[in-house]
């Protein structure tokens, strides 16, 4: 008698919502404004407390890649969990001292080390149940990744900001309590398939001697080695860089954009529709990863890439001729959808090159491209706003060429890239 498994969707529907619940992080351009307002931080101080989430979340997820054979998803999840709802916790209690560093302390370090454990986790387990469907599959699971700001800002946030009375202390401590409540119980459904799983219907490639004798010689070192590691770093860190720049800002650029063009509208109706675009835009992020995750099984990975840079060029120049909100709305929810793409089809494109016996360490490691991408973008972003606060006209297009300048170089390294495993070089 054939033996049972756990049903392999159930355990990706987990893994996705695990990912809803830590894509929240997303929605921090939300708070961006009102802590500036309520402490009389800046808007570089303030956006450390993000860029510091990122970093740790890319050094955690490097990390947890590599203890993840050791612990198992169940554990490291869990742990992932725990810590991120013990950062809004650590930072509810900075806001009521009116403490920064506490703040970077908890939301940046805890929150982030719980941000990269808890991302690595998912992505990492459900890919071997789904050998038959990587890209579809891991794009779906990061997809939740994306939405997770949508989430937040239109359902979470308005909701406990309501309930508090504007008291963000308060609003960060229920925050908490939804992390913990719907996180746990996801991070423990996950778990790894059985050793020899294979899904009905799928026939796994056959291994000829030589590649197997290659498989097996590769180590950890080699791979981060190898120029193929080195050029699909940073491709990643660059998309992200761009990305990741105007998700730190899109609120309060949008606002600043609307305010021009109405200066009488009033700062409910300027907070709504900020909220309003990171919850679409976030939708996109969200999109983005299953859509291209899916076309990179067709199109091939670097291919993918390659539109994604190339086309976000174009887009960005858009956005240097304009100043109506809701042309940058729209671009900002095409960059966001190439934003999310680029991580919906790297975990295949680390699979297709390193293989599957090195993919939790390899992907992890290939992470720390996020936590550089979390301080330099929003970095930039927040310095331009803050050294142009007696010309704000030229805030977007100084963020704008920006971000032209860091796609332009990540689509030059592309270029030197390929979809070739690994293995084919080594021969």
């Amino acid at each position: 008698m054939a033996k049972k498994h756990s049903n392999r969707w159930f355990i990706a529907m987990m893994g996705t919502l695990l990912q809803v619940i830590l894509g929240t992080v997303y929605a921090w351009s939300f708070f961006q404004k009102p802590i500036m307002i309520a402490y009389g931080w800046t808007n570089v101080q303030t956006m450390w407390i993000f860029s510091i989430a990122i970093l740790f979340l890319g050094l955690a997820a490097a990390i947890g890649g590599m203890i993840l054979p050791k612990y198992g998803p169940r554990k490291l999840a869990t742990f992932g969990v725990l810590f991120y709802g013990l950062g809004y916790l650590v930072s509810a209690y900075a806001m009521s001292i009116n403490s920064l560093p506490l703040f970077y302390l908890g939301f940046g370090f805890i929150g982030g080390m719980g941000l990269g454990l808890g991302y690595v986790t998912p992505v990492a387990t459900v890919s071997k149940w789904f050998p038959d469907r990587k890209g579809l599959i891991t794009g779906m699971v990061v997809m939740g990744f994306g939405l997770g700001a949508l989430v937040m800002s239109k359902i979470i946030a308005p909701l406990f900001i309501k309930s508090a009375e504007g008291d963000l202390m308060h609003v960060f401590i229920y925050i908490s309590g939804v992390i913990l409540i719907l996180g746990i119980p996801a991070a423990w459904c996950l778990k790894n398939p059985p050793q020899g799983f294979v899904p009905k219907g799928y026939a796994p490639p056959t291994a000829n001697k030589n590649n197997q004798e290659v498989e097996n010689n590769l180590t950890v070192r080699k791979s981060l080695l190898s120029p193929k590691f080195l050029g699909m770093w940073l491709v990643f860190f660059f998309n992200i860089s761009a990305g990741i720049m105007l998700i730190s800002m899109q609120s309060p650029m949008m606002q600043d954009l609307i305010l021009r063009e109405n200066p009488t509208i009033n700062t409910e109706s300027l907070a709504a529709t900020g909220a309003t675009l990171i919850a679409i835009s976030s939708l996109f992020n969200g999109l983005g990863r299953f859509l291209w995750g899916g076309l990179s099984d067709y199109l091939g990975r670097i291919q993918v890439f390659r539109l994604i840079l190339g086309s976000q060029i174009i887009v960005f120049i858009v956005l240097i001729f304009t100043s109506n909100p809701w042309v940058f709305g729209a671009v900002v929810c095409y960059i966001l959808l190439c934003y999310g793409g680029g991580f919906g089809a790297m975990p295949s494109f680390i699979l297709d090159v390193f293989h599957e016996k090195l993919m939790p360490v390899i992907y992890g490691i290939m992470l720390t491209a996020w936590s550089m991408g979390g301080i330099v973008g929003p970095q930039i972003a927040a310095f331009i706003r803050d050294s142009h606060t007696q010309n704000p006209e030229q805030i977007g297009s100084r963020t704008y060429l920006t971000g032209i300048v860091l796609l332009g170089i990540g689509f030059i390294i592309s270029l030197r890239l390929s979809n070739t495993s690994i293995m084919s070089q080594k021969k």
